[in-house]
């Protein structure tokens, strides 16, 4: 069921980690619009396309071994068999198992996906773990500056996932060996990497950038309606 709430707000920080006053999210990103099963279609959508489809079982003529009889046809009271390599034996052939190079891809509307998504950063504002920081410079890749940032921002213990605006490589190598953060560009987040975080810390950068982009393609929206 989709839940709206207008005019949401977030907490915010400065680069180094110091608290400063709550700032309004744009409306036009966070409308609070909250539909939990699109979500959950995306999150769906996303593990199957992370599948591979490599996995594969042995039929009988594949497995090692079974090439006679185990005892004769006649005379012994047991029932007939031809191979110990038959489906029904002990470290027989699979029949029906699965076979590499299938297809698990699932493709979803760009506007479901664009739902999901939003629906995912709402869901994490009016929950109140979504964070706004200035822009994070590191001039060299120091995991123990980002922990200690973390710190300061009180998610050290949490999984968290940092949205830059744009790329930003000393701040994503990083947090390359930390299980519990993830970094990427604020276009990049899906609607998994969202719902996977316990908290979302955003650059303002990347939210200012966002909120032109979707105004830019509204107003373009309008003009050819």
């Amino acid at each position: 069921m989709a839940e709206t709430m207008n005019s949401m707000q977030a907490a915010a920080y400065a680069a180094d980690g110091s608290a400063r006053e709550r700032v309004t999210l744009p409306a036009g990103l966070f409308d609070g619009t909250v539909n939990v099963p699109v979500m959950h279609q995306a999150v769906k959508a996303f593990l199957a396309n992370q599948r591979q489809g490599t996995h594969a079982t042995k039929g009988r003529s594949q497995v090692t071994g079974g090439n006679q009889k185990p005892w004769k046809q006649k005379g012994t009271g047991r029932a007939r068999q031809g191979s110990t390599r038959a489906p029904h034996w002990p470290g027989g052939g699979t029949y029906g198992g699965p076979q590499p190079n299938r297809d698990y891809t699932e493709k979803l509307p760009r506007k479901v996906k664009a739902l999901a998504r939003k629906s995912a950063m709402n869901a994490r504002a009016r929950e109140g773990r979504l964070l706004v920081i200035e822009g994070i410079t590191m001039a060299a890749p120091k995991t123990q500056q980002l922990l200690a940032l973390l710190g300061t921002l009180g998610v050290a213990e949490r999984k968290v996932l940092i949205l830059t605006d744009g790329a930003k490589e000393a701040l994503h190598l990083s947090a390359r060996n930390l299980p519990a953060v993830h970094v990427m560009p604020y276009s990049d987040a899906s609607t998994y990497h969202i719902l996977w975080s316990d908290v979302v810390v955003v650059e303002s950068g990347a939210l200012a950038s966002a909120d032109a982009t979707a105004e830019a393609g509204a107003a373009g929206a309008g003009e050819e309606g």
